[in-house]
């Protein structure tokens, strides 16, 4: 009778340990992405009339790789204007003048503000990866680092979305 408990015994421990060994090899651990800091010239290469080249916008200084939109924001797509730049005084107000297709959100209404808000939300956070956020939003005008930034802080921040 003890040689069978010994032999079942050893037989879970096997199984266990052949399950264990399973488990991780199929893990592959998530390869870190670093923030990317991006000039306006570098995020002005990323406006979808490339082909192959991720397509990239940003709003409220977080840049957004909308690359699986290519329909609505590739080369000719409706929505192209956007790309390859901070837009969003065009989002918060819903225009696609060229004039609007900027980063400044001076004289915006609570309204337009609000609106802002819940694009941002709902539609670049919720559909979007994160590639990296400007340099106006990490530095001062000067160039120097903005010591207040921290992306903790920031509108709808969480640390699974943002890194």
């Amino acid at each position: 009778m003890p040689a069978i408990h010994v032999s079942f015994t050893f037989i879970i421990f096997v199984i266990s340990y052949c399950l264990a060994q399973d488990v991780k090899l199929k893990h592959k651990p998530a390869d870190p992405k670093p923030v990317r800091l991006f000039t306006d010239e570098d995020l002005a290469k990323y406006n979808g009339q490339e082909e192959g080249q991720p397509i990239y916008l940003a709003v409220k200084g977080v840049v957004f790789d909308v690359s699986t939109g290519k329909d609505f924001y590739g080369k000719g797509a409706s929505y192209n204007a956007l790309t390859g730049k901070d837009c969003t005084r065009a989002v918060a107000k819903m225009s696609l003048e060229p004039d609007d297709l900027t980063y400044d959100t001076a004289g915006l209404t609570d309204e337009q503000l609000e609106s802002l808000e819940t694009v941002f939300r709902d539609v670049y956070k919720a559909k979007y990866p994160i590639v990296g956020y400007t340099a106006r939003r990490m530095l001062n005008e000067d160039g120097s680092p903005n010591r207040s930034f921290r992306p903790e802080d920031q509108p709808q921040f969480s640390i699974k979305d943002e890194f």
